[in-house]
């Protein structure tokens, strides 16, 4: 519902740029599972984007890591890519890409930057241990993300696309305490 209202707003270009910028995203996840040895099971689109099902219980703790940011590594490199042969051809790809890796990398539970929270935390100290650390970080991550789009909204007299950021932002904040991983 989010791509058709993007898509109304914005245009297709914007749009597909935006999934271009998705599909390298789990390109890399993909390529980096099935050089771990590790099959992909499935695909799905979840709140917050799409998601792989993957066999990785075989994986060791740095192998699940390696495939978990292989994702927003290959955003970053496809964004430094575009920004030296593109001679400012393709900024808006360019920054499409960056913005997926850094948005990816926050340490909240869903995105890679929670997962991989959790297993740096787990290998270190025990899956107890990820899950507390997942669960602070996400919810201080969270709560900025909160305060920051309410202030953003608050100063521009209020934006749409904003609220389905506020709302997930808040909902990802407290799910944590609500329930289990």
């Amino acid at each position: 519902m989010l791509a058709a209202w993007f898509l109304l707003a914005n245009g297709w270009k914007p749009l597909v740029t935006v999934l271009g910028a998705a599909a390298i995203h789990e390109l890399g996840h993909c390529l980096a599972l099935r050089r771990l040895g590790a099959a992909v099971r499935g695909f799905r689109l979840g709140v917050l984007g799409a998601v792989l099902e993957a066999d990785s219980g075989r994986l060791s703790y740095g192998g699940e890591l390696a495939a978990v940011l292989a994702g927003p590594a290959a955003n970053l490199l496809a964004a430094l890519v575009l920004t030296a042969l593109g001679r400012g051809r393709w900024p808006a790809a360019a920054g499409a890409n960056l913005v997926l890796c850094v948005f990816n990398l926050l340490p909240v539970r869903p995105l890679d930057g929670g997962r991989a929270l959790y297993l740096l935390a787990s290998w270190e100290a025990g899956p107890a241990a990820g899950e507390t650390a997942v669960r602070w970080a996400g919810t201080a991550t969270a709560a900025a993300l909160a305060g920051l789009i309410t202030c953003v909204m608050w100063r521009t007299g209020g934006s749409l696309w904003l609220l389905p950021a506020l709302c997930a932002s808040v909902y990802w904040g407290v799910r944590p305490w609500l329930s289990g991983p």
